[in-house]
């Protein structure tokens, strides 16, 4: 026998052995489609950006990290945070600007006081006046599913004065922030921080009531790697607008973004950016004690958009008198005064499409307090949904409140609070929350709490719940507070699941 038939009898008996073992392990032909559908997997790698605190030289930040347990991830990994390179000052004018005539001050040495703990106990660490930098950070392994980064600044007194407070956001290629404001006493700055080891492009756009904000000077501004830009609002158009939407649009690489907005009466805060454009739109947790809150949407499309404006109250969904209905035209931002909507109890405010569905954008800006000497702002953009799982960090014993808004079924949600920074056991609680309603819940506190906390929702049943957590703390008779709202922490991801497939082998 020659050595090609031993080739060809050797190639038959293997294309047998493997026909037989496709065979064996191939699915009924019943007609049916077998594809299994995708799993739920914990993220590996996560990335935070926090923007340089406050640039007062009594300001006093505080910074907390915390990583919810999750079933399935990593048993080993690692977390830090980095001080990024921030842009000086110009000299002439001691302010930042849009421009580039600031020298690149390098790596601060500076650093906060955090090293991130195991997941499920939080750990802070502080930081003084204007020397905290913007910080970059990474985690992975057991450290990146639903990572969250908290950063707290309160300031004594000046522009500004108050309790200011964002979580850390992933890097990403576009934002948008309505509420905004150029007008006599606001100073806003839109910091942008670049995590990456190239350079990021990025145009800053104004929006307001008549349409785009004519301006040359907000094209093609240029990050530098693991730096961050603040640009003071201002210097991109002439004039002064007290309603306006900002839009952060990337070029070439990607940034987090977060608008810092100050005010010379009325304190200041972080503005985080709103959630995708969409015809629907829900702003969770207004305090029940806000004496002014003001709404300012915008229409990124080519239609105009007519809204109805509801309030999910703890007794269901009713319309504020004289505020029934918003219209906002394209490409122009528009606002409404809605006063002291909430009326003394928890509220959401529900923003639905009365035709045909137009996307929009929209915010709130929230006052509390009386008195030109005494009040307090914050901001609450609209956001999505809690989805899996979200988190806040930072919570104390006093001072925190928890809003759950289901303005569609009603849901069931359960909340935990994790152990304490410096010690207590974690506790749960599980909340109904009826259709079209808010509640501030009462919301679990660690036993023995020392320090501060985590707490997580988590979704059971029913319809979709949005939810915000609110820090107060009055500073010499001033109510100070923020507002962050509770998104999906993104601490999973689809993975579709696959089956061996020898019958590939058989193909031509």
């Amino acid at each position: 026998m020659n050595r090609t038939t031993l080739s060809l009898i050797a190639g038959a008996t293997a294309l047998a052995a493997v026909t037989g073992f496709a065979s064996l392990n191939a699915p009924a032909a019943s007609g049916d489609n077998t594809a299994k559908a995708a799993t739920q997997q914990p993220v590996e790698r996560t990335s935070l950006l926090c923007p340089q605190p406050s640039t007062s030289e009594i300001a006093e930040t505080s910074y907390t990290s915390y990583t919810p347990v999750t079933q399935g991830a990593a048993d080993s990994g690692k977390a830090e945070l980095q001080a990024a390179a921030v842009e000086s000052a110009d000299s002439a004018s001691g302010k930042k600007t849009g421009k580039k005539t600031g020298k690149k001050t390098g790596k601060k040495t500076v650093k906060p006081a955090l090293k991130p703990a195991e997941p499920g106990k939080p750990a802070t660490g502080d930081g003084s006046g204007a020397e905290p930098p913007a910080l970059v950070g990474t985690a992975e392994g057991k450290f990146a599913p639903g990572w969250t980064v908290q950063e707290t600044t309160a300031v004594a007194a000046g522009t500004g004065r108050g309790l200011l407070g964002t979580n850390c956001t992933a890097p990403d290629t576009e934002f948008w922030f309505p509420g905004v404001s150029t007008a006599t006493g606001r100073t806003d700055y839109v910091h942008l921080t670049n995590p990456d080891d190239s350079a990021a492009v990025v145009d800053v756009e104004l929006y307001g009531k008549d349409g785009t904000l004519k301006s040359t000077v907000g094209e093609g501004i240029t990050v530098q790697p693991h730096a961050s830009e603040p640009i003071l609002l201002s210097t991109l158009a002439s004039g002064q607008q007290t309603d306006l939407t900002v839009h952060v649009t990337v070029r070439s690489g990607r940034v987090g973004a977060a608008v810092q907005a100050l005010d010379d009466k009325i304190g200041g805060d972080w503005l985080a950016a709103s959630t995708d454009p969409a015809g629907s739109l829900v702003m969770p947790g207004i305090p029940k004690d806000a004496t002014a809150v003001r709404l300012v949407a915008f229409a990124p499309g080519d239609q105009d958009a007519d809204l109805k404006v509801r309030l999910a109250s703890p007794s269901g969904l009713i319309t504020p008198a004289g505020n029934e209905t918003l219209h906002v035209k394209a490409g122009m931002t528009a606002a409404a005064d809605l006063g002291d909507v909430t009326r003394g109890e928890a509220g959401s405010l529900v923003l639905t499409s009365t035709g045909t569905s137009a996307p929009v954008v929209a915010a709130l800006q929230v006052v509390r307090g009386k008195g030109s000497s005494k009040q307090e702002m914050a901001f609450i953009p609209a956001t999505s949904p809690v989805g899996g799982r979200a988190t806040a960090a930072d919570n104390s014993s006093k001072g925190t409140t928890l809003a759950l808004s289901a303005p569609g079924q009603s849901a069931q949600v359960k909340v935990t609070a994790s152990a304490g920074s410096e010690g207590g056991t974690a506790a749960t609680k599980t909340y109904t929350i009826k259709g079209g309603t808010t509640q501030d819940v009462d919301a679990p506190v660690p036993a023995g709490l020392k320090g501060t906390y985590a707490l997580t929702v988590e979704p059971v049943s029913g319809g979709p719940v949005y939810a915000s957590r609110t820090l107060a703390s009055a500073q010499e008779g001033v109510p100070g507070f923020t507002i962050q709202t509770l998104p999906d922490d993104r601490g999973t991801v689809a993975v579709p699941e696959a089956d061996q497939d020898l019958s590939v082998l058989l193909k031509k």
